[in-house]
């Protein structure tokens, strides 16, 4: 069983002009990602759109990142679905296809008790032998995985890590408090600031876009002890941090990539491409780090 720790970029799906799934697209971010130094890989989040993707199109997604990574980085797949057994399902089918681990968010419209919670990663953990990265976003689950609740779930085997997904990064301390080793926590929408606290990785948006940076925000502070070095880097990349957060996690990820010219294509429905003022937005700071995706094979080949 892989350990897992430092940046892990939470993939976009990449599509192409008709609407499908870009599997060349796909497979060229994979090497992209893995050259520019990330650590991990997450297909099928929130990010990748996933509850936009139907079943053929999630096992294209997850096969071609499994494959195409070779295990050089960690691959998790979000499993995530509203009943127990569906997730069953789509992570015994993970595990299958070689996916080193799933990462599961609560049932989101149920909106289920604590000793729901409890039992439904439970039956994920006793149905698989993969490791489980539970998902705290309340903003999306309508649930909210507070620190004693996560530390019973800690007690489930394989319930061996969680993305900590709310503003309050006090709940970082706390689970390393109340779990200890049981649990290992990563940083959703805060990275630097979890780092600080004792996280052991961060679930980035914004990697999509900088795998580089922001693989070496963790680096600094976990490796090498520099804090202040980090967080002079981590500010001078929350511009771009902020532009992915909130509603524009998807459009504004996909814009980014494409000014850097990576074939993303547009969100699907209900999910609208940026306004043109956003998309300027975009291409400006895309102008302004400098950024572009040029893969190895493609700088040889120039």
């Amino acid at each position: 069983m892989k350990t897992f720790r430092g940046t892990y970029t939470v993939m976009i799906t990449p599509f192409t002009p008709s609407g499908d799934v870009d599997v060349e697209a796909l497979r060229a971010f994979v090497d992209w990602q893995i050259e520019q130094g990330i650590h991990g890989l997450i297909p099928l989040g929130s990010t990748g759109e996933f509850l936009s993707l139907d079943d053929d199109e999630k096992v294209l997604v997850a096969e071609t990142v499994i494959g195409q990574a070779a295990g050089r980085v960690p691959v998790l797949i979000g499993t995530g679905a509203e009943d127990t057994r569906e997730v069953v399902r789509l992570s015994r089918r993970a595990e299958k296809m070689g996916a080193d681990g799933v990462m599961i968010i609560p049932p989101f419209y149920s909106t289920p008790t604590e000793d729901e919670l409890v039992q439904h990663y439970r039956t994920v953990g006793d149905a698989i032998g993969l490791p489980i990265m539970v998902y705290n976003n309340p903003a999306t689950a309508n649930v909210d995985l507070r620190p004693a609740l996560v530390a019973r779930i800690a007690e489930i085997d394989n319930c061996l890590y969680i993305k900590e997904s709310t503003l309050e990064v006090t709940r970082v301390r706390d689970i390393i408090r109340l779990c200890g080793e049981r649990m290992t926590v990563f940083g959703g929408i805060l990275g630097f600031e979890s780092f600080v606290e004792g996280a052991q990785g961060w679930v980035a948006v914004a990697s999509n876009v900088a795998p580089a940076a922001m693989a070496r925000i963790f680096e600094l502070v976990a490796d090498d002890d520099a804090v202040k070095a980090a967080r002079a880097l981590y500010l001078e990349q929350l511009p771009l941090i902020e532009f992915v957060g909130g509603q524009a996690y998807v459009a504004g990820t996909k814009a980014l990539l494409n000014h850097m010219g990576f074939s993303a294509g547009a969100p699907r429905p209900p999910r609208l491409p940026l306004p043109a003022l956003q998309d300027a937005v975009a291409r400006d700071l895309v102008a302004h780090f400098g950024l572009s995706f040029q893969p190895e094979a493609q700088r040889k080949a120039g």
